[in-house]
């Protein structure tokens, strides 16, 4: 049997390929479980520089796996209050695995886009989506409320009002209103999204790592901080980006009138 989701190491780029594309790679257990523990083992991984989640198939993800849902069902409410209460909490150890970890994330999105699929989008940091994608937050169809920080990134990212919309209308929108509201960065044919992500890599990868990792804590931290804490994380970040050798190189190639070969840590 395949494997639920596939990692793929290319240098310090990893690629994480939801795979069950039979079933729109809707998320069950054993995907739920390969996404948590390849999450935690990327965090902790110094040498990673990027990491691309995308799906294989024609769909990145459709949600939640409602067979599996169905299995619930005979149960009394308190015993599937439980179950999913502790399901869900397990679950989110990936989406805060992706927030923490230094390396920039990137959805490469196809396809439906939607339930914890939207969620999964919503916690990487940058997206790029070809011109099939398609997106819902679905939850309220099956009578559920969002998963997977959900309802924490979508405020931050469209703002309350959307936020409401797309929660509780569950309406359907395509690529080009994703990118209107600031949920996906770009949009490519789809004939040039692998090509088009991994340009997105390449700059990644070959900029500042610490500048870029602390770039991302500051951004992800800002919106819980007062304006001098933040201030005051930004002349401490700055701080150690200058006693590096990224910074030494930045310098000298821009007075050198040559493009920065960073690496230097």
């Amino acid at each position: 049997m395949s494997a639920p989701i596939l990692l793929a190491r290319d240098g310090a780029v990893a690629t994480l390929t939801l795979n069950r594309p039979a079933a729109l790679n809707t998320l069950d257990g054993a995907m739920m479980d390969a996404l948590v523990a390849h999450t935690t083992a990327l965090a902790a991984d110094p040498q990673l520089r990027c990491v691309v989640i995308k799906g294989a198939g024609k769909h990145f993800m459709a949600g939640g796996d409602l067979n599996t849902f169905a299995e619930s069902l005979p149960h009394p409410p308190a015993e599937r209050q439980a179950y999913f209460t502790q399901l869900v909490d397990r679950m989110h150890a990936a989406i805060e695995n992706l927030q923490r970890m230094p390396a920039p994330v990137i959805a490469s999105v196809h396809g439906a886009v939607a339930g914890f699929g939207l969620s999964l989008l919503c916690a990487c940091d940058l997206a790029i989506a070809d011109e099939t994608a398609y997106f819902t937050s679905a939850y309220r169809n099956i009578g559920l409320t969002p998963d997977g920080g959900c309802t924490y990134a979508l405020p931050r990212l469209v703002g309350i009002r959307k936020a409401m919309e797309i929660v509780l209308l569950g309406e359907r929108f395509d690529a080009h209103e994703a990118l209107r509201l600031g949920l996906v960065n770009r949009i490519v044919p789809a004939a040039e999204l692998d090509a088009a992500t991994a340009a997105i890599v390449q700059v990644l990868v070959t900029g500042p790592a610490r500048a870029l990792a602390n770039g991302k804590r500051l951004v992800n931290r800002s919106l819980g901080e007062t304006l001098s804490t933040q201030l005051r994380a930004e002349a401490a970040s700055f701080g150690e980006c200058a006693a590096s050798g990224d910074f030494v190189e930045g310098i000298d190639a821009f007075l050198g009138k040559r493009p920065p070969r960073f690496g230097r840590g």
